[in-house]
């Protein structure tokens, strides 16, 4: 059994060591800085399923690092709450295939709404559909799943939480984030008294 973990280990490590690396990153930064803290727009993030779950928690992250994001659902967004879409918004839309047929829809209903709100894609697959519609996408390196059935979303929602990281902590250092003001937005719990401490002493 210690040995089969160390191999899943070694697997998922391996995987994120595997991501591509290039302007993706600079691009999808520059797209996100410009909408939501030059013309005060947001980040919209959306997934199905366990992509929605990453989503949900790149979201989340953005947020408590200083810039306003919201998770949408895709399914939700066809019953009315695509009317959380802005003008200046960006949406990040999360698809291991590329091919999610709600996330392709939701695109759809967005350009109706907001042609002009650009699209990053993170997603396994840069010749999918999403992809294609995207202004920029970031590849995962479509990494083989761990799961012993090679179906269940393992590997590839690894890599995806591991890129939403990367994009928060380089946004984080484009705009100068501090602890004080983590400690705005993270006032309880651990983490917020730390923040304190260490934004008394900056």
């Amino acid at each position: 059994m210690i040995e089969k973990v160390k191999e899943i280990f070694k697997r998922e490590a391996n995987a994120i060591e595997n991501i591509p690396v290039n302007k993706s990153f600079e691009t999808a930064v520059e797209i996100i800085y410009g909408k939501v803290h030059a013309k005060n727009g947001k980040l919209v993030t959306s997934g199905m399923g366990k992509a929605g779950q990453i989503a949900h928690n790149i979201a989340t992250t953005f947020s408590s690092t200083g810039t306003p994001s919201i998770f949408l659902h895709p399914s939700e967004a066809q019953h009315g709450d695509l009317g959380i879409l802005q003008e200046n918004d960006v949406l990040l839309a999360v698809s291991n295939s590329g091919k999610t047929r709600e996330i392709i829809e939701l695109i759809e209903l967005k350009n109706n709404l907001y042609p002009q709100v650009p699209v990053i894609v993170i997603t396994g697959n840069g010749n999918s559909p999403l992809a294609q519609k995207a202004d920029c996408f970031i590849l995962t390196g479509s990494p083989e799943e761990v799961c012993i059935l090679g179906l269940t979303p393992t590997t590839s929602t690894t890599t995806m939480t591991v890129i939403g990281d990367a994009l928060v902590v380089l946004m984080m250092s484009k705009i100068n984030f501090k602890a004080g003001d983590y400690a705005k937005r993270h006032h309880g719990g651990y983490l917020g008294m730390k923040s304190r401490e260490i934004s008394g002493n900056e």
